[in-house]
């Protein structure tokens, strides 16, 4: 492989790991610090940082375009996206929650054939369907160990997928540090919403503080080797490698939150990466016979 497609893998592969980071210290903090407040500082935070370097490099903080639907439509989708899956991280296990979040790219799909007329296969469709039977074994609906919390994942997939088919959809000139900006005060919005259910906020300790920085570190850097890699990477090339977000979360949720995902939990991951996995393949073969 040559170093040109090499390096986006890398900045692939890096994003996912620091996401999975960014998700562990959530799920940590959680157990102290209300996740609200969480939400509120990760999100203010970073997007003080993106703000900075709008202002530095001269890029517009803002726009008439802000105003532009899908534009809107990507923040509010960021916004319970963020609300919906750090709730899914703080009451759920890290592993099953990261591993319904993988069927992400099935909802595109499904979406991109509904609302945006893009054509789509029925292998592409069997695949979809048979990677949302993948998310139904980890979720567990009717059986006894069927937690309601694990739905908030699932609503979370939903969200993500607005926000990335409302992305696909925009006609702008908005540079991604802007757009950034916007995505992290979703964030913290979503942080402000979600104050009555989890408490009022606390002073936190010093090793709070720690944990936090280098959560925020870990999102800001995370965000932007994502933009790294989307943008200097062939998008058939790097997509597969996104789900290497689900190994690193998995080694984190069992290494070190000591979880113990059952074979359900298992097979449906697998189903799940392997349906996503079999949509790139299908897409990038497309785009090559039609070049």
């Amino acid at each position: 492989m040559k170093n040109s497609e090499f390096q986006p893998v890398l900045f692939m592969v890096g994003s996912m790991a620091l996401f999975s980071l960014e998700d562990f210290f959530i799920k940590l903090l959680s157990s102290t610090m209300p996740a609200s407040q969480i939400m509120v500082i990760m999100g203010l935070s970073g997007a003080i940082i993106f703000l900075i370097f709008a202002i530095i490099s001269k890029q517009p903080v803002l726009s008439r375009e802000l105003l532009n639907k899908h534009v809107i439509t990507r923040t509010f989708a960021d916004l319970f996206g963020a609300l919906f899956f750090v709730g899914a991280i703080v009451l759920t296990p890290l592993s099953s929650a990261s591993a319904i979040l993988q069927g992400t790219p099935l909802a595109i799909t499904a979406g991109a054939a509904i609302f945006l007329g893009e054509t789509v296969g029925i292998r592409r469709w069997l695949a979809v369907i048979i990677g949302f039977f993948g998310i139904l074994l980890i979720v567990k609906p009717g059986l006894a160990d069927f937690n309601p919390l694990s739905l908030l994942a699932v609503a979370a997939v939903i969200c993500l997928s607005v926000r990335d088919l409302a992305t696909r959809a925009m006609k702008t000139t908005l540079p991604t540090l802007t757009i950034s900006i916007y995505g992290f005060g979703a964030m913290a919005a979503a942080g402000l919403v979600a104050i009555p259910f989890y408490g009022e906020f606390i002073w936190p300790s010093f090793g709070e503080i720690k944990i936090l920085m280098v959560g925020i570190a870990s999102g800001v850097t995370a965000y932007y080797l994502l933009v790294g890699a989307t943008r200097y990477g062939d998008a058939s090339l790097i997509a597969p490698f996104r789900y290497s977000r689900l190994v690193f979360a998995l080694l984190l949720s069992i290494l070190i939150l000591g979880e113990r995902p059952n074979l359900m939990t298992w097979l449906g991951a697998f189903i799940v990466v392997f349906s996503g996995y079999f949509i790139v393949l299908r897409e990038r073969n497309i785009k090559n016979v039609k070049r």
